[in-house]
């Protein structure tokens, strides 16, 4: 069976492979901006949260609920009057948005908070429908609220987070405040280090700048790998699950044993 499996493997043509590591690649590449914004703050990203007061933290999980619910709806209500951006005009925007933010400290941090969110869900949502899905689609609006799922810049040091690339959707009746329910405490935890890292004394405007700045090019990258595999799996004819699974071994080569 084991030779079986192999030989699906090496099955595919040298064009997918390549598009597969081009992906793999800026997979791999997408914490860089995320360890600058911590070595500007000073800290470890499980360090920060221990600086946001004690009552910010408990509210962070509902905070960031709402944030998520307003984004999925005002992102793709929003479809229809402004056109998509490119991803370097989205990161100016909230690049903005974060210096602002961090300016006057936790409160004016946590205001932005729901707008970036917002920002943000709409580039993911500009990238699914640059790769030919449409985001009409309430499956594929799921799908943008998934690239949440993904570990934040300040914390996927790693680089090896791909649970949220295969996580299954079902569409039920329920089904978009339940996924907004299973992501909002993973990423409540990364927002909470955008707050701590924007509040940081002296330099809140420049570290608020420079962790939106991380934030936008990560979740743009996550983006672009998340429909770009489904994309290669829709253009070529391939099951997703193999697609995946070729992405996982480039990412993470099996370690040799002896």
């Amino acid at each position: 069976m084991t030779h079986a499996h192999s030989a699906s493997t090496d099955s595919l043509s040298p064009d997918v492979r390549t598009e597969l590591e081009a992906l793999a690649q800026r997979f791999r590449a997408a914490d860089n901006v995320g360890m600058q914004v911590l070595n500007l703050v000073g800290g470890r990203a499980e360090g920060l949260l221990d600086r946001l007061p004690d009552g910010v933290r408990e509210r962070l999980d509902d905070a960031t609920k709402r944030a998520l619910s307003v984004a999925s709806d005002l992102a793709h209500h929003s479809r229809g009057r402004v056109r998509d951006r490119a991803d370097w005009l989205n990161t100016a925007v909230t690049t903005a948005m974060g210096a602002a933010g961090g300016a006057g400290g936790l409160p004016t941090a946590l205001a932005e908070l729901p707008v970036t969110t917002t920002v943000l869900l709409r580039a993911i949502q500009g990238i699914a429908a640059e790769n030919g899905f449409d985001t009409e689609d309430p499956a594929v609006r799921m799908h943008c609220l998934q690239v949440f799922g993904a570990a934040g810049p300040l914390s996927r040091d790693d680089g090896t987070d791909m649970a949220f690339l295969s996580a299954r959707i079902t569409l039920t009746g329920a089904t978009v405040h339940g996924l907004i329910a299973r992501i909002a405490p993973r990423l409540a935890t990364v927002m909470g280090q955008k707050l701590a890292a924007q509040t940081v004394p002296v330099l809140g405007a420049a570290a608020g700048a420079a962790t939106n700045y991380a934030f936008t090019s990560y979740y743009q990258d996550m983006a672009r790998v998340y429909f770009g595999l489904r994309a290669l799996a829709r253009d070529r004819g391939l099951d997703t699950e193999d697609v995946l699974r070729e992405f996982r071994l480039l990412v993470e080569p099996p370690r040799q044993v002896g």
